[in-house]
């Protein structure tokens, strides 16, 4: 299977209009501008993007931004980019601040397939609490806020952390199954007769 793709044009002309985008790099160093502006000139429109930043007013995401194609932003760091304060604070734009770290995580446990994981950054917070800004009404009041954290732990409260559906079952099937089979093997081996269900 050939991957080589012959232009930035053709690596995008896939992406639909609301598609999820991760784009890399940090601030305006290693980003995909060439694709970024490819992108803009294919015209996709409703983008969520996850990425460090969304660029600044006229390069890299900032692209995008300023031609109303991002409706969503999960990113670190928001300075330095005028026309996204003016649409994030005109309800234009939902954005989801997250811990830098944090993201890079996010990032890193979504290409593994890992769907959540415990870090104390933000923990006492309203990012743990729920209720940041994701997006603003047009009057300045918040139209929609974020979700509380998934917070369980002790009995105290002293240890938090997330339980995805059935994590407490990470390995006990497997686990279960083999000292099954290697009573059945000892057993075999033995010649006792048939294997034992082990309690």
């Amino acid at each position: 299977m050939d991957k080589v793709i012959a232009c930035a044009a053709e690596a995008v002309a896939d992406i639909p209009d609301g598609a999820s985008l991760a784009v890399g790099g940090f601030g305006l160093s290693g980003i995909p501008a060439v694709l970024i502006d490819s992108l803009h000139a294919q015209g996709a429109t409703g983008l969520t993007v996850v990425s460090n930043n969304c660029g600044v007013d006229g390069h890299g995401l900032g692209v995008l931004l300023s031609a109303e194609r991002i409706v969503r932003v999960t990113g670190s760091y928001v300075g330095e980019n005028k026309e996204f304060a003016r649409q994030y604070l005109a309800g234009e734009l939902e954005v989801e601040l997250t811990p830098q770290g944090t993201l890079a995580e996010r990032l890193r446990a979504g290409g593994c397939g890992i769907p959540a994981f415990y870090t104390p950054a933000g923990v006492g917070t309203e990012v743990a609490r729920g209720g940041l800004p994701w997006r603003y009404a047009p009057d300045g009041t918040v139209a929609v806020a974020s979700p509380p954290k998934d917070r369980r732990g002790d009995a105290g409260g002293t240890r938090p952390a997330t339980l995805p559906r059935r994590s407490g079952r990470t390995g006990r099937p497997a686990s279960a199954v083999e000292p099954a089979r290697h009573a059945a093997s000892r057993t075999a081996l033995r010649g006792t007769g048939s294997p034992r269900r082990s309690a």
